[in-house]
């Protein structure tokens, strides 16, 4: 059965409608949905079976899990990381919500929800009023990735239609909230006490130093 295509606005989701996603996601549904950069694929952090089910569309092994969480605030963040010092909560206090990716140490949750050994995880709260009202009524954080294009050209596809025809017959729900952007979130290590950009994005870091 193909998926379903839902156009919600962008700037003033109706609640009605993020209610359908968040029933989708709590039923072990697989998502694609809008964020402050480009689209985004996940589901469900807290279920086991559809975790596995992204992995096998993303083709990778669980083991090999490299995914972001979509955070709702940075009290849901400090659940899922070791630890994060003083300095670079001021940084996360600023930056976010944006378009930026932290890597930290993860807490012992984050093994147990994945039943794997995660060593690190990545973070986001993203800059957009669809993911952020995801999250916030389904309680507990979206695992996600990128959408990514096959075409060598373009990295990232950013028609939600265009998306919806290449993954209707893999998962369970597109979001269409508008054209996505085309570059993805810039992403940095906290893990140790010197901060590293490991991909430059859409966020310019040194603005927030």
């Amino acid at each position: 059965m193909a998926a379903e295509l839902l156009k919600i606005h962008p700037l003033n989701p109706e609640g009605r409608k993020i209610d359908r996603v968040v029933t989708i996601l709590k039923q072990g549904g697989i998502v694609i949905y809008p964020t402050d950069t480009i689209y985004g694929i996940g589901c469900d952090l807290l279920n086991r079976k559809a975790v596995e089910q992204l992995c096998r569309i993303l083709d990778i092994k669980p083991q090999k899990l490299d995914l972001s969480f979509i955070c709702h605030d940075l009290s849901q963040i400090s659940e899922y990381v070791r630890r994060m010092d003083t300095p670079v909560f001021k940084l996360l206090k600023k930056s976010l919500p944006g378009p930026f990716t932290y890597i930290f140490e993860s807490s012992s949750k984050v093994p147990r929800v994945l039943d794997v050994n995660k060593k690190t995880v990545g973070v986001r709260i993203p800059d957009h009023a669809i993911p952020a009202a995801i999250v916030e009524l389904l309680g507990n954080p979206v695992i996600t990735s990128s959408i990514k294009d096959d075409d060598t050209i373009k990295e990232y596809t950013t028609d939600p239609e265009e998306i919806y025809e290449d993954f209707k017959h893999q998962v369970d729900l597109v979001i269409d909230g508008g054209a996505g952007g085309n570059v993805p979130s810039t992403v940095v290590d906290c893990t140790t006490t010197e901060l590293r950009i490991i991909r430059q994005g859409l966020g310019d870091l040194q603005q927030y130093l």
